[in-house]
Order: C-alpha cells, then sequence, then structure tokens
C-alpha cells in the first residue's frame, strides 16, 4: 500500500483528519502529498520523526533523543526534529507529538527489576503490597539519582527547537510515556511545563494507554492526572488497554473508563484514535462510533 491508498482507506472509513505516526517511510510521502492536494483527507497531527529517516522503515520514535548526552545524537535529533516540523507545516497540520527522551541505564536499569517483579506477583492487591511499595520506591530513587544530565539535556533541546517551531506555526504536543525510565516523569509534568515560556509553542498530549499502564503501576492516578494537566492540554492518543495489560486495544474492548476521560475534552481538543496495526476494520469503526457518543454526550 502506497501512501495515497493508505489515507483513501482512512477516508472511506469515515475520518476527515487523521495523524501520520513515526511509522511514515519516505517513500509513502509522494502519495500522501498527492492525497493531500486532492483533497482526500486532511492532516491533523503528525508525529516526531515524520517521515522517518532515509534508510529507516520502521516506527522509530526514540531513534535520537532529546535527552542525549552524546552531542551526536543531540545533533540527529535536532535535525530530524527540524525536519519533521518543515513536513507537519507544509501538511498544515496543527501539532506534532514529541517524545522526551529517557534515562539511559548501562548497567542494573531498575525498570527492568521492577517490569520483574510486577510480572512474577500473583494476586490483585500489588499497589497495597508493601514489598512491591519498597521496590517502587528504590527504583524510583535510583532513577531521580541518575536523571540531572538527561534532564537537562531534554530541557536545553526542547528550548532549542522552540523558536523553529514557532517560526513555522507548529505547536508541539509533549506525549506522557508508559515507560518507567522516560522523561519527564509523571510528577514532575506539570511543573516542567508550567516552567515553560507562555509564548512557547507547546502544551501537554495524552496518551489514556500510557497513563492507564502508569496507573497500574502505582506511578499515577489517571483522573488527577487529567484534572492536574487540564490547563495545558490540546489533544489526546485514544486507544485501550486489555486485562494483559496490552495497549493500542480498540476503544470499549479493555477497562480504561472513556466516560471520565471525555469529561476533559474541549472543543479546540485534538482527539486521535490510535489503534494496533492488528485491529480489525469493524474494531476502528465501533471505536470510532464510541468516541462519536461520548462527544456527542458531553456536547
Amino acid at each position: 500500500m502506497d501512501g495515497y491508498e493508505m489515507l483513501c482507506e482512512m477516508a472511506e472509513l469515515g475520518f476527515t483528519h487523521v495523524e501520520l505516526s513515526h511509522g511514515i517511510r519516505i517513500t509513502l510521502v509522494p502519495g500522501i502529498m498527492r492525497a493531500i492536494e486532492e483533497g482526500v483527507i486532511k492532516i491533523g497531527t503528525t508525529h516526531n520523526f515524520c517521515p522517518l529517516p532515509a534508510g529507516v522503515n520502521s516506527a522509530a520514535p526514540n531513534l535520537f533523543e532529546p535527552s542525549a548526552t552524546d552531542h551526536r545524537e543531540h545533533t540527529q535529533w535536532l535535525r530530524y526534529t527540524k525536519r519533521s516540523v518543515d513536513f507537519a507545516a507544509q501538511l498544515q497540520a496543527k501539532l506534532m507529538v514529541c517524545h522526551l527522551g529517557s534515562v539511559d541505564f548501562f548497567w542494573f536499569d531498575p525498570a527492568d527489576k521492577l517490569g520483574k517483579f510486577i510480572q512474577s506477583y500473583r494476586g490483585d492487591a500489588m499497589l497495597e503490597d508493601k514489598t512491591y511499595q519498597a521496590v517502587l520506591a528504590k527504583c524510583m530513587a535510583k532513577m531521580r539519582k541518575k536523571m540531572p544530565p538527561f534532564w537537562e539535556r531534554m530541557k536545553k533541546s526542547v528550548t532549542e527547537v522552540s523558536a523553529y517551531a514557532a517560526e513555522k506555526g507548529i505547536k508541539l504536543g509533549f506525549e506522557n510515556r508508559e515507560k518507567f525510565t522516560e522523561l519527564p516523569l509523571d510528577g514532575d509534568y506539570f511543573d516542567f511545563m508550567a516552567a515553560l515560556p507562555q509564548d512557547a509553542p507547546f502544551a501537554y498530549w495524552h496518551d489514556t494507554g500510557h497513563a492507564d499502564i502508569k496507573e497500574k503501576m502505582g506511578l499515577l492516578n489517571h483522573r488527577q492526572h487529567l484534572e492536574k494537566m487540564a490547563p495545558l492540554l490540546a489533544g489526546f492518543h485514544l486507544h485501550d488497554v486489555n486485562d494483559e495489560g496490552r495497549d493500542h486495544q480498540p476503544v470499549g474492548s479493555g477497562h480504561i473508563d472513556f466516560k471520565m476521560i471525555s469529561e476533559f475534552w474541549k472543543p479546540e481538543h485534538l482527539l486521535v484514535l490510535e489503534l494496533g496495526p492488528r485491529v480489525e476494520v469493524d474494531d476502528v469503526k465501533r471505536s470510532k462510533g464510541k468516541i462519536e457518543d461520548l462527544l456527542a454526550q458531553s456536547s
């Protein structure tokens, strides 16, 4: 399937706008441009890096990270982020979703220790388990001890790309992440965003699946997190999480409370269904219908 056929399929499913993800190969671009020029569909959002660097043929949003302390990787992140901003502006997108990097552990990654504990746990009361809370606190302390140089590099990178994005008229949506070592830590998100210049082209982008995964780890309360971040919100990635902890599932097939999520939607927000590639067409349609029903109830 080329880029033109891809967007035609989305239009046939009833979508008027789509997000171009971090899996868009450079070979798809001519067809995408043709579809946009013919008015087949519009681009609401893109996701860094889009299109992918030449030679990269699969989704790679963390190919280069803004938190990288290696100056060569930082240079590449800045280069391809600016190129992605250019592409988003060319498509007249409103926003580009971005990841903000991670803390790199060469040895003794606390995420591995935490993950092994969670996978081996038997029972339904893990978050109340004193042993788990002790493991979580130890892993968090290790994360915060290692974090400063990566945190400072990330903030510097964000500052470096700010003027360029503003010049191109593209807002950058900083997405909450699902992995333990990714930045910012959820408890730091509001203070980080609030400290950015008010006129900077930045906003918070909320991913429902990622927040749910973090909630199950005891790292946030989904509703409380949304309440705190609401003033900074620009949009949502909407997908469900099943009982096995797999995200990007059809809306309504898992345990996320989308009625609660919909309480935070505003007319200016961008809503994106972010479903896995193996989701059936009928489930895409049902997910779309469920979101439309919630929008109708909240209007």
